[in-house]
């Protein structure tokens, strides 16, 4: 097998018990825990009689181009469980012990071994032929975490070690390169710097608190959300934030999604919960008068805050937070209506995305996983609605078999951003669970009750984390349309502030939003903080200006700078507001 024709996957798997064989050359009393292969490498998880340090990481790896210059040879070998349990039990191996019992419990007989050099451990495979075919140059040790042993943080805690790997050592630099950029571009960091919110530990983690700039930009996203919408043919619904366990239960969040609810509140003698979803009060809301197939399809949207409990250790940011806005949306139909509603979610979907500057748009098709409700012609019929829907957008699309929620298919709609990355955004689910639990029903043609379909549909996914890909989509530099300031002015000396302020009144007057930067610190300083601030336009006023009635203009998104007459710049800026141009 050639180095071209091993899969990544393979690699980096290898790459795992290579670097394992290291760890155990440096800590031969070393626990092992798992290794497998992940998006951009490998880690392996480790109970070891020291802290590491970054400094160990240079020493492993060249341990591993050490096992890896050796081309040592992978062979697999089957083993009885019991036979397996007493071998990992002599090495002193107790997590691996732990798994092959629960493989025994299951009723597994046979657990797989691979052996390179003196290195044995558990595993399924595969792995390289022989540990040369991995290019030296191709791989680094990345960095060190801690990881609970099964992800429960009453087991003990392990090491984590991760590593990269590529194809090829230009796949890796680019994977730096990349990396740096996105660096640069952290919403969290951007966040801070710009002013646009902040998270309080001490007054409850993953919250987020909007500052007066993040809130103008999120009321522009939401009135472009909202507008076009109502265009689009959707009435608008405002839901509680609260409500009894009898709905949670009914709706089978209690059953299936207690932990990731916030506690239970007492009042009245009754259990209370914050909603984690919206859809059960549309579903309230649908039943509240009986429906003819005429009323059909309804279109409910709604902007609606919801809260769930997520472990402290994955909140971050704006991506990960326990209390965030959805863009939320149902729509109830007719069978007959489905695949036309599905071509127009998805088609109003890429409008939205190409609206904020993106492009490159990817979907993902899940199917009918083993435990489902709803019967087979349903599934069917959705299935092959959501695959024609894509295909008539011209969309690329990947089939993620039995990876559908038990209640209905879905496609979820990925994007990728300026510097490449790919991100999970809208979300087209299916639900054939809701409509049987409330007793959604419908009168038809033929004047029976009917029961309808029912789409869960959110374009951005929440308002939350959109807002936190989009300031490093835009690396914290927006259109004029969203930038919380639009145009700074900035005086020459304080006796031009007079004409600054006018300036403002006049812009002001147009809609733009306007910020005078006075002359209390020197011109270049000004300058700077203008362009730290990313403010797309920054107006230099001085004695020629005021004599003709003209603004030099900086643009920070093309770098140019030009003179131009007030009302010419003020129609020209006004002009591409109204139009949301990008840069």
């Amino acid at each position: 097998m050639s180095k071209k024709e091993i899969p990544i996957s393979t690699k980096r798997h290898s790459l795992s018990h290579i670097m394992a064989q290291a760890v155990l050359e440096m800590f031969p009393e070393a626990s092992l825990a798992i290794g497998p292969d992940i998006d951009t490498g490998f880690y392996y998880d480790f109970q070891l009689p020291r802290t590491l340090i970054p400094e160990d990481l240079p020493i492993i790896e060249k341990k591993m181009k050490h096992i890896i210059k050796q081309n040592q040879k992978f062979e697999s070998y089957i083993e009885p469980v019991d036979k397996a349990i007493e071998f990992l039990k002599k090495t002193k191996q107790d997590f691996k012990v732990e798994l092959v019992a629960d493989l025994k419990a299951e009723g597994v007989k046979e657990v797989s071994f691979y052996k390179n050099g003196n290195f044995v451990d558990l595993c399924k495979g595969p792995h390289v032929e022989m540990t040369g075919q991995i290019q030296i140059g191709t791989f680094k040790l990345d960095k060190i975490a801690g990881a609970y042993w099964r992800g429960d943080e009453k087991r003990p805690m392990l090491q984590r070690i991760y590593g990269l790997a590529f194809d090829t050592k230009e796949d890796l630099d680019e994977f730096f390169r990349i990396r740096k950029e996105a660096e640069k571009r952290d919403h969290r960091k951007l966040g801070r710097e710009l002013d646009l919110f902040s998270t309080h530990q001490e007054a409850g983690p993953g919250l987020i608190y909007w500052h007066p700039k993040g809130a103008r930009i999120r009321h522009e996203i939401e009135s472009f959300w909202r507008d076009e919408h109502l265009k689009n043919g959707y009435e608008l619904v405002y839901s509680p934030h609260v409500g009894k366990s009898w709905l949670w239960e009914t709706s089978g969040h209690l059953d299936f999604y207690k932990e990731g609810m916030f506690p239970e509140m007492k009042m009245d003698g009754d259990d209370y919960y914050v909603k984690p979803m919206n859809c059960p009060f549309h579903v309230l809301m649908y039943n509240n008068t009986s429906r003819s197939y005429r009323d059909l399809p309804m279109r409910w949207a709604e902007l609606g805050t919801v809260y769930r409990y997520e472990a402290s250790g994955v909140l971050h940011g704006l991506l990960r937070v326990r209390g965030f806005t959805q863009d939320d949306a149902h729509i109830i139909c007719t069978p007959d209506q489905i695949e036309d509603e599905i071509v127009e979610v998805i088609r109003f979907s890429m409008f939205m995305w190409r609206a904020f500057g993106f492009k490159d748009i990817k979907a993902y098709i899940s199917t009918k996983p083993e435990k489902s409700v709803g019967d087979e012609k349903k599934w069917k019929q959705a299935t092959e609605s959501l695959t024609r829907a894509v295909k008539k957008e011209g969309i690329e699309v990947e089939i993620d078999e039995g990876g559908g929620a038990f209640y209905g298919p879905k496609i979820d709609l990925k994007i990728r951003d300026a510097i490449g990355r790919e991100w999970q955004t809208s979300t087209i689910q299916f639900d054939f669970n809701l409509p049987e639990r409330f007793n959604m029903t419908y009168i038809g043609e033929d004047g029976k009750e009917k029961q309808p379909y029912m789409v869960h549909r959110a374009l951005l996914g929440s308002i939350e984390r959109f807002f936190g890909i989009l300031i490093e989509h835009f690396g914290g530099a927006f259109p004029v349309w969203l930038a919380p300031v639009q145009v700074v002015v900035v005086p020459v000396a304080s006796v031009h502030q007079k004409y600054a302020e006018d300036l403002k009144n006049e812009m002001f007057k147009s809609g733009i939003r306007v910020e005078i930067m006075s002359a209390d610190e020197t011109l270049g300083k000004r300058i700077r903080e203008a362009e730290k601030n990313k403010i797309p336009y920054m107006l230099v006023v001085g004695d020629d200006e005021v004599k003709s009635k003209s603004v030099n203009v900086r643009s920070f998104h093309t770098k140019e700078q030009k003179s131009m007459k007030t009302d010419k710049f003020i129609k020209e800026v006004v002009e591409e507001i109204k139009e949301r141009k990008l840069p």
